[in-house]
């Protein structure tokens, strides 16, 4: 077993000593129950539910101290809000909502909730939040007469708790251990944090932290929900990558001056090399095109009818996954951006066809007036779900085509998100990855690509159109801003790179003296060992 996952994690937790992370616990105390299900903060003392004792309890929410002791409306109380002066308690039993004097316990107006099962609930100063369990919706409702106003979908598979911050409806999801930050109005999911424990019901609001009442703890949390440092890494991986590059040359001629790229990977976010890579054989130079990006050169002056040229690069490598956790109004204008980037990745290039009309009308649908960076780059994403699905069926066409089509793989994804960015100006450029596929030791002969964009004053986000296609939003934002530890990424660029062309983790360029029927082979071979 290797030291460095280990090591990894020691050093991970000193960072997080030393920098605040979004989604840490700031405290915790032990809940006053044993079946907690519901939470609010009115200013000073925090409540909670309990359906086991029927009861409403009021704890400080410093010591946890227990203040005082309301019977509850009914004999299932779940979910709990505050609206500036009552309590408000949603029953699953009797399916009503009751407003109460946190004072003397008075009821002071019953409303029927309108949908079928009832369990969580919020306040948003206006309005009420309620999940429905039935529908797999949440409902805004109004707190006079208990109409629905608005509804959403679940953002993922079960909602057990809701708070409102003043911007975002929170949603605790006990089968994912998930909080998720959803946009009232969309019902997209902008941030996701882990949950502090397995069971996550609760969710109050303090006015600077999340609150959360777990099942399975017993436990209340205060949970930061942001700060300054915004890029959370977790899970390390220790893993070998041997990626193996194969021209045959089936003749009946030679080839002649057959060049090899290996696009080299470097440290980043998501990953640490432990090493240099090693080549076999040793590349004649490294090489920079006009991105940046390095690659291994290699050459052969001659390639006979049934002969072979291999070219291996081996890397050891700590992967890990990141979550930069962005939240659209932190984010600055276009403007902000610095200049190199924009002279670099707003560019037009033939696989963009950024002034097409096709590119150009779809851009306009999708965007409309929007000038925030962030919700720029999601309405596209958006917009490219609802009008692609995924199929491969060979060759990486232009993004126009692409849209007309209706399908292409993770490459002409990419393609049509970053036309559609740089068309509404917006940087974006491309990413390349060798993938493993589950198991520790396995292999790839696939790969993976994958877009970024810039976003000020974040940098460089990644945005995987492809990935992120799904049908739940928690599923699609999993993809925005995410990053598992599945790769390692070898390449970033805008395309049309002077030594990969539009290709990523390598290329190949040969002349043939007559006539050669040419095979290349790639693959990636992955391991927790070093393939010795």
């Amino acid at each position: 077993m290797s030291k460095y996952p280990l090591v990894l994690t020691a050093v991970l937790c000193l960072s997080s000593a030393a920098a605040a992370l979004p989604g840490e616990v700031v405290r915790q105390t032990a809940s006053p129950g044993k079946t907690c299900t519901g939470l609010a903060f009115d200013g000073k003392l925090t409540w909670i539910a309990d359906h086991g004792l029927d009861e409403l309890i009021a704890v400080d929410p410093a010591s946890g101290l227990e203040k005082m002791r309301l019977k509850s409306p009914a004999y299932r109380p779940a979910g709990l809000a505050f609206d500036g002066t009552h309590l408000w308690n949603v029953d699953t039993q009797t399916a009503k909502i009751y407003r109460i004097n946190p004072a003397t316990g008075v009821i002071t107006r019953t409303i029927p909730a309108p949908v079928v099962a009832p369990r969580a609930l919020a306040f948003d100063g206006q309005a009420l939040w309620l999940s429905d369990d039935d529908g797999k919706t949440i409902h805004r409702v109004d707190p006079a007469d208990g109409t629905t106003i608005k509804e959403v979908p679940f953002p993922s598979k079960s909602v057990d708790g809701l708070a409102y911050d003043g911007n975002y409806l929170w949603v605790a999801d006990r089968l994912a251990d998930r909080l998720h930050a959803v946009h009232p109005s969309s019902g997209e999911v902008i941030v996701t944090l882990k949950s502090p424990g397995p069971h996550p019901t609760g969710l109050g609001w303090n006015g600077k932290q999340l609150l959360n009442v777990d099942y399975q703890t017993d436990k209340i949390y205060t949970i930061r929900r942001d700060d300054a440092e915004f890029t959370i890494k977790e899970d390390p991986r220790d893993a070998w990558v041997v990626f193996t590059h194969q021209v045959r040359n089936f003749g009946p001629d030679k080839l002649i001056d057959l060049e090899v790229f290996l696009a080299l990977p470097g440290d980043l976010d998501s990953q640490r090399l432990l090493g240099v890579p090693q080549f076999e054989p040793k590349p004649v130079e490294i090489v920079k095109d006009q991105w940046g990006q390095k690659s291994a050169r290699f050459l052969f002056k001659k390639l006979n009818s049934g002969q072979t040229a291999n070219v291996r690069m081996k890397v050891h490598l700590i992967a890990q996954t990141v979550h930069y956790v962005v939240y659209p109004e932190k984010v600055l204008s276009l403007w902000k951006i610095p200049g190199e980037i924009r002279r670099s990745y707003l560019v037009d290039a033939p696989k963009y066809d950024i002034k097409n009309p096709i590119i150009v009308k779809a851009v306009k649908q999708a965007v409309k007036k929007e000038q925030n960076p962030y919700w720029i780059a999601r309405k596209i994403y958006r917009y490219v779900h609802d009008h692609m699905y995924y199929k491969r069926i060979g060759g990486w066409d232009v993004a126009p085509k692409l849209l007309q089509r209706g399908s292409g793989s993770c490459s002409e994804y990419s393609y049509v998100f970053i036309a559609m960015c740089r068309a509404a100006g917006l940087p974006a450029r491309y990413v390349g990855a060798l993938v493993v596929r589950k198991d520790e030791a396995s292999f790839d002969d696939v790969f993976h690509r994958w877009a970024e964009v810039y976003l000020p004053p974040f940098g460089w986000i990644p945005v995987d159109p492809s990935r992120g296609d799904k049908p739940t939003e928690a599923q699609r934002a999993d993809s925005f801003g995410h990053l598992y530890r599945d790769f390692l990424i070898t390449t970033h660029g805008g395309g049309g790179s002077a030594h990969l062309g539009w290709s990523y983790n390598y290329n190949e360029r040969y002349a043939c003296a007559g006539r050669c029927k040419v095979d290349v082979e790639t693959i990636a071979e992955w391991s927790p060992q070093d393939p010795k």
